[in-house]
């Protein structure tokens, strides 16, 4: 038996203050519905390239999992994301800009 889901406005929001704790820049590039939005982290290093997250729900184990559903050139990134909100409009988009590669989606209370 799992707990009350965290609304996608509050996860988005302790995100952010992690992320500024770590002194890792990021920002919202389109909000999406506050309570059950889907949420994309496009992660870039500043070098033209990125890569892009989306949660996944694994049905048998019941996990939540961070995965990579595009990365390449941040052109062919930005052109994925786009297509998702088309699909999606209520989607959140976070944008997470360190050269280092950091996104934290594997810390503790994040992943």
């Amino acid at each position: 038996m799992s707990g009350p889901r965290l609304t996608a406005e509050f996860w988005v929001a302790a995100y952010l203050a992690r992320l500024r704790a770590e002194d890792i820049p990021a920002f919202v590039v389109a909000r999406g519905d506050g309570t059950a939005g889907a949420i994309l982290i496009k992660q870039s290093p500043l070098d033209g390239s990125a890569t892009l997250f989306q949660r996944s729900f694994d049905p048998l184990s019941g996990a939540r999992n961070w995965m990579v559903l595009s990365e390449g050139p941040e052109a062919e990134v930005d052109a994925a994301v786009a297509r998702q909100r088309g699909f999606d409009p209520d989607l959140w988009v976070i944008e997470v800009e360190d050269r280092a590669g950091r996104h934290l989606l594997d810390a503790p209370g994040l992943e």
